[in-house]
């Protein structure tokens, strides 16, 4: 006997998938690309089935942007695995967060937003709650500090760094330059921690 998924499972199934292959295509291909015939297709779902979750693109983008800041977000509240090297796992954390598929998705969401204030005004608010959140998980992944503005600074640091290494990354593999970047910055860090 054959157990049929019931009708709500199958349409939470059907966004996810949509969602997971919009994330695929913005990261992959672009935002020009990012279509919802285009995403219905990576999808292996009709575009009628995609137009019901999402009738047009922007609540499609709407909801993409949505998952990938909840799910990056998300990743800031899992602890941080050190293997007894606090400042690296924190600094690894933070590259690997902003060189992943969907830091590299939303940046072409950013670069769209810059020239659409309705986008802009979307993003925001969804761009600052990643951003306190990847901030205090990193203030906290430092460590308790009897300066805490210093601990503020290199966190925030350690994002900007981050971030300007997932920009790198987008163009080309950078990874052996970025080894080096980053085994670099964690002796910086270890000094100005006084480690």
């Amino acid at each position: 006997m054959i157990e049929r998924v019931p009708q709500q499972e199958r349409s939470r199934i059907t966004r996810e998938g949509l969602l997971r292959a919009a994330v695929d295509v913005l990261a992959e291909q672009g935002w020009a690309a990012a279509t919802v015939a285009t995403v219905a297709a990576r999808a292996g779902v009709s575009r009628g089935a995609a137009q019901h979750h999402f009738p047009t693109r922007e609540s499609l983008v709407t909801a993409t942007l949505e998952q990938i800041f909840a799910d990056l977000t998300a990743v800031t509240a899992q602890a941080t695995d050190t293997n007894g090297d606090r400042i690296a796992a924190v600094v690894d954390r933070a590259v690997g967060i902003y060189t992943g598929k969907e830091f590299k998705a939303a940046l072409q969401v950013w670069a769209a937003a810059a020239s659409d204030p309705a986008l802009r005004e979307l993003i925001l608010p969804l761009e600052a709650k990643f951003a306190r959140a990847a901030h205090r998980m990193t203030v906290q992944a430092l460590g308790p500090s009897d300066d805490e503005t210093n601990i503020h600074r290199v966190a925030q640091l350690t994002l900007d760094l981050a971030r300007g290494l997932g920009l790198a990354d987008t163009l080309s593999d950078d990874s052996k330059r970025r080894a080096q970047v980053v085994a670099t910055y964690v002796e910086m860090v270890r000094a100005s921690l006084g480690e």
